[in-house]
């Protein structure tokens, strides 16, 4: 897909990866609703793009688990740009770590990284299947495809929506919709270092499973990846290639590969 004069919605716009999606979506001549739970940041996003392309995005404060905020954001598209052709599922938390995250805490993490996916397809893809075509780039985490240490929420919300992205290309891939989902590693963003800055002991060391396995990239190399993978239409959009090896590995001996991982944990939790 050609994004340029297109319109996109970027949840989780208010910096890091949707930020830097916004940017080069408008750098690519689409126009864009930049959404973001926190308002202020998604409308600083905003007017930083349109500083250099006028008129190119608009912004909104969104709790985008929330079917009827989605729905605004829609509306806001449709009535300043026309209808909507990408959908970027992008916002994400961290979630609490370890087995004392609570019945609050899992409900929070599977409507933000989860449900909140789900919402907006709902939405959407009927519209898309009307029209022929539309595009879902859902935002998961090597985490979905490996596992995440620490934090049960994120890794059990993370495979969960790359399984949502997978469902939505097989029942709908062959009647315009087309999706990719996004698996990176480490991304210097204030999610990455929210386990560190927890204080609890599997927190920190979720962040220095990330930090220590591979490069940490800027969101500017991240959004780059993703708009090559949206070009091309590839779902499985990589920007730390050793994430495919490490996935191949896993399949390749299930056993082995969990005895790694309680081996790389328990080096982990002693250099906290």
């Amino acid at each position: 897909m050609n994004v340029a004069q297109r319109v996109a919605i970027v949840t989780g716009g208010g910096a890091g990866i949707g930020g830097a999606l916004a940017a080069r979506l408008a750098r690519e001549g689409a126009r864009v609703v930049v959404a973001d739970l926190d308002a202020d940041s998604a409308r600083a996003v905003s007017e930083a793009v349109n500083a250099d392309r006028p008129g190119s995005t608009v912004s909104a404060g969104a709790d985008v688990s929330d079917t009827e905020q989605i729905q605004r954001l829609v509306d806001l598209a449709e009535s300043t740009f026309g209808p909507v052709d990408l959908y970027f599922a992008n916002a994400g938390i961290a979630g609490a770590p370890g087995l004392d995250a609570s019945e609050q805490d899992w409900d929070r993490t599977i409507d933000v990284n989860l449900r909140a996916h789900i919402r907006a397809a709902k939405l959407l893809v009927p519209g898309w299947l009307e029209r022929g075509e539309g595009y879902f780039v859902s935002t998961a985490s090597a985490a979905g495809l490996l596992t995440q240490i620490g934090s049960a929420t994120y890794a059990v919300t993370k495979h969960a929506a790359v399984s949502f992205a997978e469902w939505l290309s097989v029942t709908y891939g062959d009647r315009g919709v087309r999706v990719s989902c996004l698996c990176p590693m480490g991304v210097n963003t204030r999610l990455l270092y929210s386990g560190k800055d927890s204080g609890d002991v599997l927190g920190r060391a979720a962040t220095r499973a990330v930090t220590s396995a591979g490069d940490v990239l800027e969101p500017a190399e991240v959004a780059d990846a993703v708009l090559a993978a949206v070009k091309d239409e590839r779902f499985l959009v990589l920007p730390h290639e050793d994430v495919l090896d490490m996935y191949r590995q896993k399949g390749s001996d299930y056993d082995r590969w969990l005895r790694g991982m309680r081996r790389y944990q328990s080096s982990l939790l002693a250099q906290t």
